[in-house]
C-alpha cells in the first residue's frame, strides 16, 4: 500500500523532471548529509512539538508560528555568533 508521502514524492519527481530540475537526495541512514535541517527538526521536536497535545490544526499552527518568531527574533544562535537569525539577516542587507 502506498503512503501519502509516496504520492507527493512521485508528483514532485515528475514536476522537477518536466522543468529540468535534478533532485538530490541524502543517502538513507546518513542524516549528517543534511545536518542543518536535521538539527532544526530536532530543536522543533524537543522545544514545542513534544510539549503539546494539539486539539486542532489551527492550534498547532499558532504554537508553531509563536515558537518560530521567538526562534528567529529572540533566541541567540551560537552557530551564527550568538545573535538571532533576524539580526544576522539585518547585517547581511
Amino acid at each position: 500500500m502506498l503512503r501519502d508521502g509516496e504520492y507527493v514524492s512521485g508528483t514532485l519527481m515528475e514536476w522537477a523532471e518536466n522543468r529540468g530540475i535534478a533532485l538530490a537526495y541524502i543517502q538513507p541512514g546518513k542524516p549528517q548529509q543534511n545536518a542543518y535541517v536535521e538539527r532544526y527538526n530536532r530543536t522543533v521536536r524537543h522545544e514545542w512539538l513534544d510539549l503539546y497535545i494539539f486539539e486542532t490544526i489551527e492550534e498547532a499552527q499558532q504554537i508553531a508560528t509563536d515558537w518560530l518568531w521567538t526562534y528567529n527574533n529572540e533566541r541567540p544562535n551560537m552557530g551564527i555568533g550568538g545573535i538571532t537569525p533576524a539580526q544576522k539577516l539585518k547585517m547581511a542587507t
